[in-house]
């Protein structure tokens, strides 16, 4: 009995071993740069009315998501014309360090503050200022190892919103949206590796292309542009000329195929890639979004139409389901489940199918704007509003 009641242990700890598996959320967009964690074992579902709140904090006014590394959570804010760049505890919400610089708020049209996140990698945090300041901070201690401002030093023009993608670490270089199509500096120095022009960019993030020998895409004004991450030479370039020059949702990549999106009543497109041309699959106006990027899961197309949330076939754009009650909020994805938090601060976890909307839990967790994606990361979703107001919610697997 003895033997087999020790086997039968052992199974059960296999068993929890495979089933859950915690990850960190070291930049945005998570690892692979796509919203879709490969966390699984978490709770979809609550016990109780809304997940138990672990710890709430305020981190100042932005829409800067959440990096999680090392049990630390990075994020910004701005507060009295002074950006903060938090490291919290993830477990207490204590904080262990801030990094502040002065930085208008200037609100446009929306509260202002900082919309890039913090990128993590290896033991730096990599920061992007709505004014062109560029930060490396030691992560443990978030003391400056460097630190360049693209507007006042390299003379590049600040887009109307001001600069919101996210640092790209790619090797040695970090890529950010900045000029006509992007620029890189050594991670180390901060010395400038290469640059495409002094006109203002998109404001979405660089994503590094599938199948390509260093790749990367970004927005520019009007159009999608790909370029090699070790020059800044042009691979490709698809024009896409949008109101306002808002292209700001990150591009989707999948193999030779390219998802990009725009609101403003602008639309969407997939279109497949050819050695140096880009061709168009399909074209439609039944995914708009305005800033925050879709997830592509099992050749489906989850996101914000403007206000509405989304399902469309990925070949075909055909739309699967609408939810109109969502706003401008965003999602992202883990175990084939959706995580998205609506604009008015309802969390809600749906099955990701493209059958029908089927939610599984809802819960009202904030107050006021929520614009910025909420992260899960090893058991813990994320979640704050324009305000700065941030809560930690605790859907660890038991």
């Amino acid at each position: 009995m003895k033997i087999y009641t020790v086997a039968a242990a052992l199974a059960l700890a296999c068993a929890v071993t495979t089933t859950a598996h915690a990850v960190d959320w070291y930049r945005w967009r998570g690892p692979d740069l796509n919203g879709i964690s490969k966390e699984t074992g978490w709770q979809a579902s609550w016990p109780e009315a809304e997940p138990r709140q672990l710890w709430k904090a305020s981190v100042g006014t932005g829409f800067s998501s959440f990096s999680v590394s090392g049990g630390r959570v990075y994020t910004m804010g701005n507060t009295n014309d002074t950006d903060l760049v938090s490291c919290l505890d993830a477990r207490s919400g204590a904080f262990i360090w801030q990094h502040a610089y002065p930085c208008p708020l200037d609100p446009k049209n929306f509260e202002g503050g900082p919309g890039a996140t913090p990128t993590v990698d290896g033991d730096f945090v990599y920061t992007f200022s709505r004014k062109g300041h560029v930060y490396c901070l030691n992560a443990a201690d978030g003391k400056v190892v460097w630190t360049k401002n693209l507007n006042r030093e390299l003379a590049m023009e600040i887009p109307t919103w001001g600069f919101a993608g996210s640092a790209l670490v790619e090797g040695n270089l970090v890529i950010l949206n900045a000029g006509n199509a992007g620029i890189a500096l050594d991670k180390k120095s901060g010395k400038v590796a290469w640059e495409s022009g002094k006109g203002p960019g998109g404001y979405a993030t660089a994503v590094p292309l599938a199948g390509t020998d260093g790749g990367v895409a970004m927005f520019s004004r009007q159009s999608l542009i790909a370029v090699r991450a070790a020059d800044g030479h042009e691979l490709w370039s698809y024009p896409w000329k949008t109101s306002y020059d808002v292209n700001a949702a990150d591009p989707v990549i999948a193999g030779d195929r390219v998802f990009m999106s725009s609101g403003y009543n602008h639309g969407a497109t997939v279109i497949r890639v050819k050695g140096s041309q880009a061709e168009k699959v399909w074209e439609n106006k039944n995914m708009r979004n305005h800033f925050n990027s879709c997830v592509l899961w099992q050749e489906h197309l989850y996101g914000v139409d403007e206000s509405e949330l989304r399902c469309l076939a990925f070949d075909t754009g055909e739309v699967k389901w609408k939810y109109p009650q969502f706003g401008k909020g965003s999602l992202m994805l883990a175990d084939g489940k959706l995580i998205g938090l609506g604009e008015k601060g309802e969390l809600i976890i749906a099955e990701a199918t493209p059958s029908a909307f089927k939610p599984i839990a809802r819960a009202q967790v904030l107050t006021g704007k929520c614009w910025t994606m909420p992260v899960l990361s090893n058991g813990h979703i994320y979640c704050r509003n324009a305000r700065g107001d941030t809560v930690c919610l605790d859907v660890g697997g038991k």
